[in-house]
Parts: C-alpha cells; structure tokens; sequence
C-alpha cells in the first residue's frame, strides 16, 4: 500500500493547490500509439523490405500487382488502364509490426477482400513528420492516407506547412457513431478511430503506485519511474502534457495548473522527479521493454489498456496493475486523414469509412490495445473489465496547443538535458 505519510512529506515540499481547471476534456472512450520510408505491401517495412506475419520475406511494395515485369499485368491488359489501383496508406510502425498485436496486416486482408484495390502500408521513421519534412521541401507525398494523427501533430503540420497536407473528410459512412468528444480537429480533416489513455501500469507485486503526481517524488519511490522522451515519443509527449495540465507552465504562461500553486510549474515537477531518479528512454517500446521484458524498474508510462495485452499474453495481471494519478489520465485520440495530394482520394475515404465499421472497429481496439472510437464497436464482454478508463479524462484541445507546444518541449528538453 501506500506510505500516505510519506507521500504527505513530498506534498509538504510544495506548496498548496488550485483547483483542477479542465482542459478540453475527452469523454468516453480511448489508443496506443517507425520504420522505413519505403512502402510495404504486408505490414513491415525495413527499407528493403520485411518478414511479414508468417516470417516470409515482402519485396518492399514494389506494386506490381503481379505482373511479368513488362510493364503489362496478367489480366491481359496492354495499356494498364484496367490494373488494380493501390492505395497507400502511412501510419506508425507499431500499428503494423508490433511484436505481439497489431492490427495492419488483418486491415489490410479484409480490406482487399471485398475492395478491388491493393493496399500498401508506408512507415517512415519521423511518422507524419516524415511528410511535413517533404511537404515544406516541395518533394511529393508519395502517400493517400495517414492513420495514427492526433492532435498535438495537427498542429505541427499547420505551424510548418504552408498550404494544405490534409484535405477535408467530407462525408465519411460510418462517422456519426463516434463518441461525443473525441473529434480534435477544428477544419474536420482528421476522423478519430480509436483512442487510449495515457497513465501508469506498474508490477503489483514490487510496488504499490502513488496516488498522486506528488507521490511520484517520495522517497520510497526513487528510481522507480520508467518514461519517454516527450520530443520523440507520442506517449511521452502526452505525460508531458498532462504534468502541464496538473502544474502549468509558468507565472508567464497559458496554463493554469491544477496543483494551486502559480509559484511550480511543469519544469520544476520534471526536476523533482530527474532527482528522484526517473529514467527517461526514447520511445514507448524501449520503456516498456525496459519495464516488462527486462524487470528494471516496477513503474511504466504506458496505456490503461495494458491488462488487455496482459491477458492475451497469459501474463499475471497483479504485475500489469493500472494506476491514474490524481484520478486523471491523459486522452489520446487517433485520427486519419486524406493527403491533400492523394492519387486515390475516393478509395481512401472508402477505406475510412471502412475503419469505422463495428466489426472492424472491434477488431482495432482489440489489436491495438485501445478503445474504439465508435459506440457501435463489437467487442468481447470482458473487454470493458481489462481496458480501464479514468474518472476525469484531461487533454489539450488544438487551439490549446498551438504556439505552445513546441515551446513546452522545448524547454523540457532544455532542463532535461542540462539536469
């Protein structure tokens, strides 16, 4: 159990506390947020191409739909006008070729079983970052669709991209079933389809969580944090934020935070905890590898999805324990959304409206460790005993973010590395 006592002396180290002002919160239910540049058509990429699920080894996507290398499909066409179009779509690695669930190569499977399109994943390394990147040099897309956005990405993209990488959904089949507030894009671009919450999951057989952020910088937990680095990691980057939420961001900033005191804000709680011995890694897979695989510390910044993995693993799930700090967790819902220079924008909405379908939907929240976006998901009945959601859900909405976000990494960066 808790040591309140010694939770209460970390407490005493600050000062009072303000009552929590509610950020843009999202209701309901919520996502788990790699590789190369080069196209896949079977769920990996390696930049030359990558053991699909059975092991075998993919050609990289080259898109060839079978043909003889004569420039000629096997259909018997001679001008290629009747070839089978492609769609493309960019995502994470994760969502592709995690190490134990993901749903890419399933989407892929049933989608061309009843579309007449071939679909080719493409996971750069910077995400959707990768195409900003091009976008703001002038070189193409090369892409129709991109899975995985959320908002603090929205708002990057709209600060460096003159013009439009993301074109209007528009009419999506499938879209009024998503739950009342997760929707994070105000010009209605990104179309949520599943979303998580971001908290601690700890081994209740080494430790007992505190209850609080203060009780993160108790003594008896010194050492005991595993977290991401918020530049690089889009569940770091959501603790981040919700330390923003709770603390704020200074006597001069936006954000008034929820602990009562206008004299500590976000940076002097990462500092706090940088002396209490967090470790800080680079991604969600090298924290969570560290925590689960590697048994180095009993506390992790992950999902509150993570008993469902636990169970499918066969895992003890005492050691998969969720704990929201100050009953919060951080809501990340993901989005997808049709490049504005897509070849194939039809099919892409087609395969949108597709994700939203129950089923489908189901089969994500299952193979992402996630919530689905729909109330009209198919799920097992004991989905809702393992994938736990927290009393009071906090997010930053994207006119909350923008001009700050950047500005908040920044400067935990900067503290970071000069700690």
């Amino acid at each position: 159990m808790t040591d309140e006592t010694t939770e209460t002396d970390a407490i005493d180290r600050r000062h009072t506390r303000r009552r929590f002002l509610a950020l843009g919160g999202a209701a309901g239910v919520a996502g788990l947020a790699g590789c190369s540049a080069e196209r896949t058509g079977d769920g990996g990429s390696d930049g030359s191409g990558s053991a699909d699920g059975n092991g075998e080894e993919s050609d990289g996507g080259n898109g060839d739909d079978g043909g003889n290398g004569d420039g000629s499909g096997d259909d018997g066409s001679e001008d290629g006008e009747d070839e089978t179009p492609t769609l493309t779509v960019a995502t994470y690695g994760a969502f592709i070729d995690a190490p134990s669930v993901s749903p890419g190569e399933w989407l892929k499977e049933e989608f061309e079983s009843r579309v007449d399109a071939e679909l080719e994943w493409a996971t750069p390394d910077n995400e959707v970052n990768y195409y900003v990147e091009r976008a703001a040099s002038g070189a193409s897309i090369d892409a129709d669709l991109y899975v995985g956005l959320t908002a603090e990405d929205l708002v990057r993209v709209d600060e460096e991209v003159d013009g439009d990488l993301f074109s209007p959904a528009g009419e999506i089949e499938g879209s009024d079933a998503i739950r009342d507030g997760l929707r994070f894009d105000p010009f209605e671009r990104a179309v949520p389809f599943d979303t998580g919450y971001v908290s601690l999951v700890y081994d209740g057989t080494e430790t007992e969580a505190p209850e609080t952020f203060e009780g993160l910088l108790a003594e008896e937990h010194r050492g005991d944090l595993i977290a991401q680095n918020p530049g690089g990691s889009s569940t770091g980057r959501a603790f981040m934020l919700h330390t923003v939420a709770r603390f704020g961001d200074g006597e001069d900033g936006s954000v008034e935070g929820g602990d009562g005191d206008p004299d500590y804000d976000y940076l002097d709680f990462w500092a706090e905890l940088q002396e209490n011995d967090v470790r800080v890694l680079g991604s969600w897979e090298d924290a969570y590898n560290a925590w689960n695989a590697e048994g180095e510390a009993p506390m992790v910044v992950s999902y509150s999805t993570d008993q469902v993995f636990a169970d499918m693993e066969g895992a003890n799930l005492e050691e998969h324990q969720i704990r929201f700090l100050n009953d919060q967790a951080y809501a990340t819902p993901e989005g997808m959304a049709v490049f504005a220079d897509a070849d194939e924008p039809d099919l892409a909405r087609e395969f949108m409206s597709f994700m939203l379908e129950p089923a489908v939907q189901g089969e994500i929240a299952q193979r992402n460790v996630a919530f689905p976006a729909t109330d009209t998901a198919e799920l097992p009945d004991d989905y809702a005993e393992l994938a736990q959601e927290p009393a009071e859900p906090v997010t930053f909405t994207y006119d909350q973010l923008q001009g700050s976000l950047d500005g908040w990494i920044t400067a935990w960066e900067r503290q970071y590395a000069s700690n």
